[in-house]
């Protein structure tokens, strides 16, 4: 069974930061890490907007997220504090997907940022999507200097549909002459206007305090 990925990515403007990222840190987070099934659990910070959260939960596969384990903290058993900090957010993302490249390859330790590039596409353009993906884009910026890993994901359902993570040395590797050239080919972009629900976020690795 293919590995899977649990995305959040909140904009906490309307929290109070410390109690937020205490909330994180001190609960939500642990809970999480105790849930069999769950691997690492990373947090990270927008690198242009430092009120954008995103949280990444590596699973043996995505049948976790549906175990007494993970319900009895999930869903409608979310605590009081989940509610309090969750209510005062705005939900950017949640993805539930199986990794679909490459392989069962583990997130890399160390990373100082994460890309994530979200969306669904066209039905009608599907099969060249993928194609594009997998066999020109994915390949060519996991080649990039500072690209420490380049994986794909796919959700059974909802939108968006496909989520594209990419683990850096630091966020301005997307930044890059190298990135550019490779992320810009004819391909690309004849593939762009048939992105749909394209969410892009830059973030760097939190640390506590910092």
């Amino acid at each position: 069974m293919a590995k899977g990925i649990l995305i959040a990515a909140f904009d906490f403007s309307g929290a109070h930061e410390d109690e937020f990222h205490d909330w994180y840190d001190l609960e939500h987070v642990p809970e999480r890490q105790r849930v069999p099934g769950f691997g690492a659990c990373n947090r990270w910070i927008g690198a242009a907007n430092p009120k954008q959260a995103v949280a990444t939960y590596e699973l043996d596969n995505l049948d976790v997220l549906k175990s007494p384990a993970y319900r009895a903290i999930g869903g409608e058993n979310l605590s009081v504090w989940s509610k309090r900090v969750t209510g005062m957010c705005q939900r950017l993302l949640r993805f539930e997907g199986e990794q679909i490249l490459p392989g069962d390859a583990d997130a890399p330790a160390g990373a100082g940022a994460l890309l994530i590039n979200a969306m669904s596409v066209d039905p009608a353009h599907a099969t060249e999507f993928n194609e594009w993906y997998d066999n020109e884009h994915i390949p060519a910026l996991a080649a990039v200097p500072g690209t420490l890993a380049a994986r794909r994901f796919r959700a059974h359902e909802g939108s968006p549909r496909y989520v594209a993570l990419y683990h850096l040395a630091s966020p301005e590797v997307q930044a890059s002459a190298e990135w550019k050239r490779a992320a810009s080919t004819p391909w690309t972009e004849r593939m762009r206007p048939h992105f749909r629900d394209h969410l892009r976020i830059v973030a760097r690795a939190y640390q506590r305090g910092g």
